[in-house]
């Protein structure tokens, strides 16, 4: 087991790669605190994992620093110590309520994908010098490596532009906590099948757009995002830190 005893956050664990991750982790052997803002899908999750291996809930909104504080303090309470932190929580503007104008949603958006991030890490990032290190694992996007094709935005996305956020983030802690011996990485997905790509993805003509614009010509699965996660948050990245890993089948390599 690579991660036996390891003590995990994985916000966002209730659905899509968050839920894959907390799955193949806990296969693992890691200790994990499962967070979302929705309970329900939570429940679903941790249903879907060993119960003989620690998994604990926790109901958190990553845009208040009073829950993500909590989160964090919740996580060193119930299993000891932080060795690893999942940033998955994420939103789209395709998953926006009806009634936000755009400017309200660049701020929805921004804030779940960027200040979340940012809000976790901060206080992570204490506990883990307190713990002599670490790993953080920042779910960024292709679309915060290469804006998006013209069929899918306008050009004024608020998704691109918090993920790309994210890729600077992981870029700025990795070289400030070196020292630290805490690793910051981030995966950056090609498209895969999530709530977050439902809406998208249900136009039969989009969807074979976007599987065209992969050069292995389909969509990523689940396990192969969860399978990255794996590698950059366990011991076989040692030396690896700083990096903005694509995992989509050759996307920003046109």
């Amino acid at each position: 087991m690579k991660l036996k005893n390891k003590s995990v956050i994985i916000t966002g664990a209730g659905s899509g790669i968050g839920k894959a991750c907390a799955e193949l982790f806990n296969q693992e052997g890691a200790n994990i605190v499962l967070a979302d803002i929705h309970e329900e899908d939570l429940d679903k999750t941790k249903g879907a994992l060993n119960p003989n291996i620690n998994s604990l809930k926790y109901k958190c909104d990553v845009t208040s620093k009073k829950d993500t504080k909590n989160l964090v303090n919740f996580a060193i309470e119930s299993l000891g110590s932080l060795d690893i932190l999942i940033n998955c929580a994420g939103v789209n503007p395709r998953n926006a309520p009806k009634e936000y104008d755009f400017e309200e949603i660049w701020d929805w958006v921004l804030s779940v994908n960027l200040k979340g991030s940012y809000l976790m890490c901060h206080f992570a990032v204490e506990k883990m010098k307190e713990n002599g290190g670490g790993a953080i694992l920042n779910i960024a996007s292709i679309i915060g490596l290469v804006g998006y094709d013209e069929e899918i935005s306008s050009g004024l996305s608020s998704y691109a532009h918090s993920k790309g956020g994210v890729v600077q983030l992981t870029r700025d802690m990795a070289v400030g906590f070196a020292k630290s011996n805490i690793r910051v990485n981030s995966l950056c997905p090609g498209y895969v099948e999530t709530k977050l790509t439902q809406r998208l993805l249900k136009d039969k003509r989009i969807l074979k757009h976007v599987k065209s614009l992969h050069p292995m010509g389909r969509l990523a699965e689940l396990n192969e995002i969860a399978n990255a996660a794996l590698f950059l948050c366990s011991d076989d990245a040692s030396f690896i830190t700083g990096v903005n890993l694509p995992v989509d089948g050759g996307y920003t390599a046109r």
